[in-house]
């Protein structure tokens, strides 16, 4: 079985949150599936300083998991997993030497649930948070590929900021409306908002890209969503409640994230979508390559003692849907 993670390593995102008045995102009935992630490794030399990464699911308030399986099939491997920006986990598989002619495999294959979410019944009541949570700072500005100060990006920004909306949700459906009206759906290399801007043409990658650097230049926090194969956008509002209603003027706020289908069929406050969420976010401080990445992809380096390299595959296969 893997380590467990450090206890600096939080596990439990922000919820979204839930109203006993509906106004909040809700669920509805969702998909079960079985998913198997790892890697085979097979290596004609011996070699040290073996280290892999490969990403996990994690609990979200749409998506439930239980494990069911964790291989490591040598002594020779140490697993862990670590959670990175409360945002994504990977599994850090650790092979300090490993013989020549041997093969080793390293593997989670766990249940996954995944709700549909409902959009809220009262999105009127949802407003752009005067100040950004502390929290939420990591959703703002720019990511790799996400160049929310391009000139394109802001002259775009000014003119969209031209229009009044007497509600945050109207601000973002208009976000929302603007680059599905001026963006083409066409697959390709990934590439910048501004180039999707520039084109206009891009993939779901360069469309999500553009919402959320049109989002943040509106104050919004937002944030790109992956599953496999897929990636849509995540933009947070909030709204003013009321936490003693025997006690006037006892007002807080809330927030809550939402999701939208950019790319692909309509879907605004709501999302019908069955595949895991592999990770939340677009800028993580990668720790062994010390460099800034939108998406925690496979890793794998060593130090090959011979003139044969190793040979490794990642996967990420379905096993069992219902």
């Amino acid at each position: 079985a893997f380590q467990t993670p450090r206890a600096a390593d939080a596990e439990d995102p922000d919820p979204i949150s839930s109203n006993p008045d509906d106004a909040a995102p809700s669920f509805a009935d969702g998909a079960s599936s079985r998913w198997s992630f790892g890697f085979r490794l097979q290596t004609p030399s011996t070699i040290t300083g073996g280290l892999a990464t490969f990403p996990v699911p994690m609990p979200w308030p749409e998506q439930s998991l239980t494990i069911d399986e964790q291989v490591v099939n040598t002594d020779l491997t140490r697993a862990t997993t670590r959670v990175l920006n409360q945002s994504a986990k990977q599994v850090v598989a650790v092979m300090p030497r490993v013989l020549a002619g041997s093969e080793l495999e390293v593997r989670v294959d766990m249940t996954i649930i995944k709700r549909k979410i409902v959009a809220p019944t009262e999105p009127q009541s949802w407003t752009i948070p005067e100040r950004t949570p502390k929290d939420l700072r990591a959703f703002m500005g720019v990511s790799p590929h996400i160049d929310t100060n391009h000139p394109m990006v802001r002259r775009l920004s000014r003119e969209l900021a031209a229009d009044s909306f007497e509600t945050g949700w109207g601000k973002v459906r208009q976000i929302y409306d603007a680059v599905r009206q001026r963006v083409r759906y066409l697959e390709g290399p990934i590439r910048n908002a501004s180039d999707a801007l520039r084109t206009g043409q891009g993939d779901c990658e360069d469309m999500t890209s553009l919402f959320v650097a049109l989002c943040r230049n509106a104050r919004i926090p937002s944030r790109m969503v992956w599953v496999h194969g897929h990636c849509y956008p995540e933009f947070y509002l909030e709204r003013i409640v009321n936490r003693d209603a025997t006690t006037p003027g006892t007002r807080a706020s809330e927030g809550a994230w939402f999701p939208c289908q950019v790319a692909g069929s309509e879907q605004f406050g709501a999302m019908e979508e069955d595949r895991p969420i592999l990770q939340k976010g677009d800028r993580f401080k990668v720790p062994e390559t010390r460099k800034t990445d939108r998406y925690l992809a496979e890793f794998f380096q060593c130090d090959p003692q011979g003139n044969q390299p190793p040979r490794i595959e990642f996967f990420r296969r379905l096993i069992r849907s219902t």
